[in-house]
């Protein structure tokens, strides 16, 4: 196993202090189904709660750091210091129904050599409360689960993977070119599931437990740790057109060498006439 740094393991503690409260207040969740008012409000305390729960923890341990908030939007770090992008709580609608699949994601991202921009992720963790799954990886030191390597599935024939994808909602992401996706790839495949959680969906990835992933519309918290994960899992991740950035959010494309090639393949194809 390689060696967890002194980064990592500040990360994972705070994963991990967070989730210890989210899976408190998904307990409550059930209960507060049968209630007239519903549980959308207390979900919403709740991922605010977790938020500053990894604020505070990372704020304490790297003082200077800069952040990325899904809540609290960006908060700007002392000058040449990397930042946090953090989501409390990927998988909001899974926890508002009492869905057992949602995660912690934190990344780190480098500032640019200018100081005028940012650049690499490197590093970053995804954490699954409920099963106590740690997914982490660093900068060329591999991806792991707890303390096992991860690579992506040795997969290369469309008929045989399995595929992730999110579903455009509630107004978000284009539903055309998403169900013109989907009719390209749906007969070509094993199987494509939706199950709410990208940050999730991509460490599975890099897992081996999907074998390639396609989402658009999504956010640099959704993505910036689960893209990591894949590409040091022996991955590849992209966004539609082929290009290879440090975060993609607004189109995601994911998978082994052999599935991201085809997979792009079609997913081009598709946008074409989209």
């Amino acid at each position: 196993m390689s060696a967890i740094s002194g980064l990592m393991r500040v990360m994972e503690k705070a994963a991990r202090k967070a989730g210890q409260r989210l899976r408190r207040d998904f307990g409550e969740v059930e209960h507060l189904q049968v209630s007239r008012k519903g549980p959308a409000d207390f979900v919403s305390k709740a991922d605010q709660a977790a938020e500053r729960t990894l604020w505070d923890e990372l704020r304490a341990a790297r003082p200077g750091w800069g952040f990325v908030l899904e809540e609290g939007g960006t908060i700007e770090g002392e000058p040449g210091k990397p930042r946090f992008i953090i989501d409390p709580l990927d998988g909001t609608s899974n926890f508002l129904h009492g869905i057992p699949h949602f995660a912690i994601s934190i990344a780190v991202q480098e500032p640019t050599l200018d100081g005028k921009g940012w650049g690499e992720v490197t590093a970053g963790i995804v954490y699954q409360p409920i099963t106590d799954e740690s997914f982490w990886a660093e900068k060329s030191r591999g991806a792991w689960l707890q303390d096992r390597r991860l690579r992506v599935s040795a997969r290369r024939y469309l008929d045989e993977a399995l595929i992730a994808t999110g579903i455009p909602f509630a107004g978000r992401g284009d539903m055309s070119e998403w169900t013109k996706i989907y009719h390209e790839l749906g007969p070509r495949v094993a199987g494509i599931r939706r199950h709410g959680s990208a940050a999730l969906d991509l460490a599975w990835v890099a897992a081996g437990r999907f074998d390639g992933f396609w989402e658009s519309a999504l956010q640099p918290w959704d993505t910036a740790a689960g893209c990591l994960l894949v590409r040091e899992a022996g991955g590849f991740v992209s966004d539609y057109r082929g290009r290879s950035q440090p975060i993609c959010d607004e189109t995601v494309l994911a998978g082994n060498d052999a599935l991201h090639s085809k997979l792009h393949k079609l997913v081009v194809g598709a946008i074409k006439t989209a």
